[in-house]
């Protein structure tokens, strides 16, 4: 038996939640069987948790996109038991079985061996949430946006994807603006390596197609008039790196930004990311992260916590990332 939060549907279509044990004969298909010492709390977890998001494709299911173990057991000849290993996406806690427990069982093929300088905790303080950060921060450099190039503005700037984006930009050099809805939190973003901090209200609501050109990239998690508003007001030449949609799915912009500054708006997926790519992000994480400053970001919890959790984190009451102690 092994302890799991587990997400089922009631006879009346409802949702319930609990937190109990699974016999491991219940455990779904896979040929690696992890020992999972740390899951995460993501935006996505909680709208998996409070229902609030149609992110679970069937039940039951054991949600958490993100875990961090040790393998048990393994039919896979390139994967041994004993050895570390990290997961992120692949549609973990939404149709397969995830991290919100003490054991998985998944694909040999989604699992990424955890860099020898990183801890099965900090690979979780940096999650899929920071794993997303690298991945933007990578594309702007691959488009050749370099410090030197002006100004870098990240967009939801104290959850765990700005947070982490924020940490890391800075690290390289960076000139980082922060924005955040949150004012309170204006210290922690410049404790992180912000020099600037901007209310969210200044993007919030509807602009015009072209502003007062400012910044040569940007990190964006919000995406709606948030992100419309970025892009209207990017410098020549300029490039967003958009994964997310905390704020809203859609795009109400025109093309004004892309045919007259030439800017180039980059999507950033990290579910189905392959696997070259996880490997050379987390490589890259492992070199880049600031202890201190990734623990600083981080708020521990029980799983057995995780469900209320959950709401905080869709109320905006939790800044940074969340961790959960598992095992």
């Amino acid at each position: 038996m092994f302890k799991a939060v587990m997400i089922e549907k009631t006879t009346d279509g409802a949702q319930s939640v609990s937190v109990g044990d699974v016999a491991d004969n219940q455990l779904p298909e896979g040929d690696v069987t992890v020992r999972v010492e740390w899951s995460t709390l993501n935006y996505k977890d909680a709208l998996a948790i409070t229902g609030r998001g149609p992110i679970v494709r069937s039940f039951p299911m054991v949600p958490g996109i993100d875990f961090a173990g040790v393998v048990e057991s393994s039919q896979r000849e390139d994967i041994k038991p004993g050895t570390r290993v990290i997961l992120n996406g692949w549609g973990v806690g939404e149709k397969h079985w995830g991290g919100l427990a003490e054991k998985a069982r998944v694909s040999g093929d989604w699992l990424v061996p955890l860099p020898d300088r990183l801890t099965t905790r900090q690979a979780m303080e940096i999650g899929t949430a920071g794993y997303t950060a690298m991945l933007c921060v990578q594309a702007l450099q691959r488009q050749e946006v370099m410090p030197d190039k002006g100004p870098i503005l990240v967009t939801g700037a104290a959850g765990g994807v700005g947070s982490v984006a924020i940490m890391l930009l800075g690290r390289l050099g960076y000139h980082v603006v922060a924005v955040t809805g949150r004012p309170e939190e204006d210290a922690y973003l410049i404790g992180l390596g912000a020099k600037e901090v901007l209310p969210r209200q200044a993007f919030s609501a509807p602009g015009k197609p072209l502003d007062k050109a400012r910044w040569a990239g940007a990190v964006d998690v919000a995406g709606g008039v948030v992100l419309a508003n970025v892009c209207a007001s990017m410098a020549y030449g300029g490039v967003v790196t958009a994964c997310g949609l905390a704020a809203d799915m859609s795009f109400p912009s025109t093309v004004a930004p892309f045919i007259l500054r030439g800017v180039t708006l980059v999507g950033i997926d990290s579910v189905m990311c392959p696997k070259d790519k996880r490997l050379a992000a987390w490589t890259r994480l492992a070199e880049l992260i600031d202890p201190s400053k990734l623990e600083a970001m981080t708020s521990e919890i029980a799983l057995d916590d995780a469900v209320n959790a959950a709401t905080s984190l869709l109320d905006g009451k939790i800044r940074g990332r969340v961790v959960v102690r598992v095992s």
